[in-house]
């Protein structure tokens, strides 16, 4: 199956009330895995790819292993840049052929973050391009276990400053800080429902939740039943990449030195993690036909 449209995927999520998940690859064995997890569950779903996998693969190479791999997949997935910081970035992910772009203006001051994300919604919609902007401020980093971050009230996405910017900028989706944290800090981070309660109220575009990674099960279903419709899913895949490759290194034998053997194991951890998060966020069985 082919990349199929966002919008009419997100907005069946959105009014069904449940969440597709987005996934991160950065190579051939993270796309098959969640591309085959995604396919085991009947699921659609999103790969996305960094600033830093595009630089570590190659924008084209990148796009074309995520092309590929999904039109060999019989569930509908799309192809979206995830955290672009720049106009630059979004342009050239567009011009390859992305269908879905984030601007991460987030760090910026609000009238700068407007600026950016409305230049950037104003190309991506003459391109017919779904865009999801951020407001609020997400801690940590991808890929990192352990951190001594706290988060607090003046860090949490303002309600009355996220409609605001959604109306100045007109952005498809918004991506909100309730609370979690990038990177797999358990037991370190909580979901401010009343604040995403808060924000669900006003802002009626899909929201967007990153730094889900280790978060508990109740408390993502909780999540999507109100009001997430995209869950951001990097650092635990990575985890379970990692950790499984290294523990299968040691079995191996010493007269052995195939690289298939060596990641066809941590491919088929991600996939079996894909696979579960798609039944905690409700997309399993929610395959559409290849024309949405």
């Amino acid at each position: 199956m082919s990349f199929v449209e966002p919008r009419s995927l997100i907005e069946r999520a959105f009014s069904e009330k449940w969440a597709l998940g987005a996934f991160n690859t950065s190579n051939l064995e993270m796309t098959q895995a969640i591309a085959w997890g995604l396919e085991q569950q009947n699921s659609p779903g999103i790969i996305q790819t960094s600033e830093g996998a595009i630089e570590y693969a190659g924008l084209q190479i990148i796009y074309d292993i995520v092309r590929d791999v999904s039109e060999n997949a019989n569930v509908p997935i799309f192809l979206h840049l995830d955290h672009g910081k720049s106009f630059e970035i979004v342009e050239k992910c567009i011009l390859a052929g992305y269908k879905s772009v984030m601007i991460d203006g987030s760090k910026m001051s609000f009238a700068d973050n407007v600026a950016l994300t409305k230049k950037v919604v104003d190309f991506a919609h003459a391109n017919g391009v779904w865009v999801e902007g951020e407001i609020g401020s997400i801690q940590g980093k991808e890929g990192m276990l352990k951190a001594d971050i706290k988060m607090d009230d003046s860090m949490l996405t303002d309600p009355d400053e996220a409609i605001e910017f959604v109306i100045q900028t007109s952005v498809d989706s918004l991506a909100v800080s309730v609370g979690t944290i990038h990177g797999a800090f358990r037991g370190e981070e909580k979901i401010r429902f009343e604040r995403l309660a808060a924000i669900k109220e006003r802002v009626k575009i899909p929201l967007v939740l990153h730094g889900a990674s280790g978060l508990p099960q109740d408390e993502i279903t909780r999540a999507v039943r109100e009001g997430i419709v995209k869950v951001n899913i990097d650092t635990e895949l990575r985890e379970a990449f990692h950790n499984t490759v290294m523990e299968n290194e040691e079995r191996m034998e010493n007269n052995s030195v195939d690289p298939r053997k060596m990641l066809a194991p941590g491919r088929d951890a991600v996939q079996k993690l894909v696979a579960q998060k798609a039944l905690v966020l409700g997309s399993a069985g929610k395959k559409v036909d290849p024309g949405v």
